[in-house]
């Protein structure tokens, strides 16, 4: 059989799913009960395909946390057209998930390792009352926030950095320094947006950053507190980790030269 390697964009809602990664080995029932996205999608895949099928993702996103454009690779039967995959896959996905597009991509396309960044949003509702509608998508802060402040703070975060302040002890990563390309924090109506962009996170690094980004808005500590955190390095003193529930994975981005649509292209 001829294999191809296609890449495919993923859209999910994880409210429902314990994360990303799967929880036991390919093809294996998971034991635990807690289905996750890879799985549900491997298992997809491997339908259509007629075979066992795996996918190398661009990111792994915790539970509880959305993607808008999660990108996968996986190598299947060639004589398939990419809206076979796109559909067959997506028939056999449950609602929170969907395939948004197929792509036959070069052999040497890497999900993961062809990236140069990735880009989440963060957002919380900023009112006195909790949300109904929407909620899955979106933290709550019934304290005001000064939006301004908060993106002035965050500020101090651009560039190459060690990042342990805003890591979880679980984190695996070999080290903490990463390239934060972009944060920007805005607000619209009755929401604040925080969009961060860089090489690559750490385990829980963007809403660490939140949950520090929040005393500054919410006048409890200086606009200069977010710097001193990050060259202390310390993240026992560093702001509480924010709900997974606002955020989202924009998806990474590649080079032109790989050919993807252009949000997930620099």
């Amino acid at each position: 059989m001829v294999l191809r390697r296609y890449a495919l964009g993923i859209e999910y809602d994880g409210s429902g799913f314990s994360g990303w990664q799967r929880l036991s080995k390919p093809g294996e029932p998971d034991l635990r009960g807690e289905p996750t996205i890879q799985a549900s999608l491997e298992e997809a895949l491997s339908f259509v395909a007629g075979r066992p099928t795996e996918v190398v993702c661009a990111g792994r996103t915790d539970a509880g946390v959305h993607a808008a454009a999660q990108v996968v690779h996986f190598d299947g039967p060639a004589q398939r057209d990419p809206r076979g995959w796109m559909l067959g896959t997506t028939s056999r996905l449950p609602p929170a998930v969907c395939v948004r597009w197929c792509l036959p991509v070069a052999a040497d396309f890497h999900a993961r390792f062809s990236a140069r960044a990735r880009r989440y949003r963060y957002r919380i509702l900023n009112r006195t009352v909790r949300p109904a509608l929407e909620r899955q998508y979106l933290s709550w802060e019934r304290k005001p926030l000064d939006a301004d402040a908060m993106h002035r703070a965050a500020q101090a975060l651009l560039g190459e950095h060690d990042f342990s302040a805003f890591r979880t002890v679980h984190c695996q990563a070999p080290h903490a320094r990463r390239d934060l390309q972009h944060i920007s924090v805005r607000r619209d109506g009755d929401v604040v947006a925080i969009e961060v962009q860089a090489n690559a996170f750490l385990h829980h690094m963007v809403r660490n950053i939140v949950g520090s980004l929040l005393p500054v808005g919410r006048g409890e500590q200086h606009e200069g507190w977010v710097g001193e955190l990050l060259a202390g390095r310390d993240r026992t003193v560093a702001g509480p980790t924010a709900p997974s529930a606002g955020l989202v994975f924009l998806g990474p981005r590649y080079p032109a030269q790989w050919q993807l649509p252009a949000e997930v292209t620099l």
